[in-house]
């Protein structure tokens, strides 16, 4: 009952077009990638509200389509918002395998060049950090697509044991590089366990905004005694 009246509650919000459908946008919850856009109807967001899986409005087909149902690409709603308007929904999900039905793991991977991109409207320049949320979203890619002969692909095939073992091996070679006091040594095994750290969160299902969540948590805390 309780989980009835949350999806009536929701539907009513929605400002629904004049062929009773939403847009949707699905977005990765963990990588942040805008994985695809999709339209729903009552019946869809209902079902969507009450399995935790996300259920469409086929416009061509004119039927409901489980996501992943024959694919096995399913994908779990992790949290689910409507805009200001009320009349797009944002779903954000754990995504298993690939979003798009090409087989990639978004289907937002064609390009289009866009002159002064690479600053925004104030000209400001690009986040310092944006590099790891765009490294982040690769991982997610390979972690999704599986493309032969990517060297992502084998440490996400060989499992968790493979990459703790490099992240490990990593560590060990950033103390030596440190050691040596080498900065171009240190700044070459620095990025190597930093791209298989992340390769970790990502086969654990950690987000690194979690893991940023968790260091600003701690700015201005006093440390603790461990020999207290």
């Amino acid at each position: 009952m309780t989980e009835n009246r949350h999806s009536g509650e929701l539907i009513a919000k929605v400002k629904w077009d004049g062929a009773g459908l939403v847009p949707a946008i699905v977005q990765d919850a963990q990588s942040k990638e805008v994985l695809m856009m999709a339209y729903m109807n009552e019946e869809s967001l209902r079902l969507s509200i009450e399995s935790g899986v996300t259920w469409f409005w086929s416009r061509s087909r004119s039927e409901l389509w489980n996501k992943g149902a024959t694919s096995g690409n399913t994908q779990r709603i992790v949290s689910m918002a409507y805009d200001c308007d009320g009349d797009t929904l944002l779903v954000k999900v754990e995504q298993k395998g690939a979003a798009c039905h090409t087989g990639r793991y978004s289907c937002f991977f064609n390009p289009i060049g866009v002159s002064g991109a690479a600053a925004d409207a104030s000209g400001a320049a690009p986040d310092r950090f944006g590099t790891l949320g765009r490294l982040e979203g690769v991982i997610a890619q390979r972690y999704a697509e599986r493309p032969e002969g990517s060297y992502t692909t084998y440490l996400f095939e060989k499992g968790v044991d493979k990459i703790l073992k490099k992240v490990g091996e990593e560590a060990s070679e950033v103390i030596i590089a440190a050691k040596n006091k080498d900065n171009d040594e240190l700044r070459s095994e620095a990025s190597d366990l930093i791209f298989h750290l992340m390769v970790l969160l990502r086969e654990r299902g950690l987000p690194l905004d979690d893991v940023i969540r968790e260091i600003d948590g701690r700015h201005g805390k006093p440390t603790t005694n461990k020999m207290r």
